[in-house]
């Protein structure tokens, strides 16, 4: 468990890692009243493309991106050690690890919000991995046919959300779309550890001719252009807040329902889900208020 714990930190490290670099290079590739008004006055997606032109062609920008990649990797080795509902709850930490890196590029010190928010999010984390029955450590078999229907679910909810986005307020757009992101990088998880699985347990050749893989590019890429579209409308933290509390906990439902895994049933172990779940929500409402992240300039893209 402590094995897929620790790699799971160093995931949520590079991605804060990554997503420091391409903030610092996204600052000036494009400005917030553009960009949301293109977003929010029109469509979601089609926008998107042309920012992620550009971007590309910064050298540090590709360096976070990978960054990014290997971190994807690191995230894979955690889930195939560990369950979905244990790993994706720990990268919240990328937050943790954001926060420092991002006050080094503008040249501060973190504020005690931000120091607050940190404080908060690792007690959340501390309480979830340290209580051994509210944190699934090991995956049981995975169900494929709830993969399929959880799958077809979420993209219909993320169909919904990103049509009820359009011509909305900054805001809500952003909350909207992030929750949406959310959901895809959940799914995307799930994705993962079967396409992992497939790889280590039945070659190369049998991975390239199932289904997992193709719909784990898909969701990712999803997930990413999304992510692009909450962020770049200004109400990052909104954006910041919807996504990063979505995905643990419908990666946390996910992993309890695809993979046979038992919830917790003990008093104990539902007090420490509760508690630390509380925790999570109050320090992500709170480090996504810093100053860092409410720039409006910043665009964190990650896996």
């Amino acid at each position: 468990m402590y094995l897929a714990v620790g790699f799971g930190l160093l995931a949520a490290f590079m991605f804060a890692a990554s997503a420091s670099l391409q903030q610092h290079a996204a600052r000036g590739t494009v400005t917030a009243t553009h960009t949301e008004n293109a977003l929010v006055g029109r469509s979601v997606l089609r926008p998107l493309f042309a920012l992620v032109r550009r971007l590309v062609r910064h050298p540090i920008w590709l360096i976070g991106w990978c960054t990014n990649l290997l971190g994807f990797g690191v995230q894979a080795i955690a889930l195939h050690l560990g369950s979905v509902a244990l790993i994706q709850p720990i990268l919240v930490t990328q937050l943790v690890f954001t926060m420092p890196l991002s006050t080094v590029w503008a040249r501060r010190w973190p504020t005690p919000t931000e120091w607050l928010g940190v404080t908060v999010i690792s007690g959340a984390v501390a309480t979830f991995v340290l209580v051994r029955e509210a944190s699934p450590a090991t995956s049981g078999e995975p169900f494929r046919g709830g993969v399929i229907i959880a799958g077809l679910v979420i993209a219909g909810l993320v169909t919904l959300l990103v049509m009820a986005a359009a011509g909305r307020p900054p805001l809500v757009h952003a909350t909207l779309v992030s929750i949406a992101a959310g959901l895809c990088f959940a799914m995307s998880a799930v994705l993962i550890k079967l396409t992992t699985d497939d790889l280590l347990n039945r070659g190369v050749v049998a991975t390239a001719l199932d289904w997992p893989g193709y719909c784990l590019a898909l969701s990712t890429m999803t997930g990413l252009l999304l992510e692009q579209g909450a962020f770049a409308t200004g109400s990052l933290s909104a954006a910041v807040a919807a996504m990063t509390i979505t995905n643990p906990l419908a990666s946390y439902v996910l992993g309890v329902l695809v993979f046979h895994v038992t919830p917790p049933t003990t008093p104990g172990a539902l007090t420490a889900l509760a508690g630390s779940g509380a925790l999570l929500i109050i320090g992500v409402a709170v480090l996504s208020r810093s100053p860092t992240v409410r720039k409006p300039d910043i665009v964190p893209l990650r896996v």
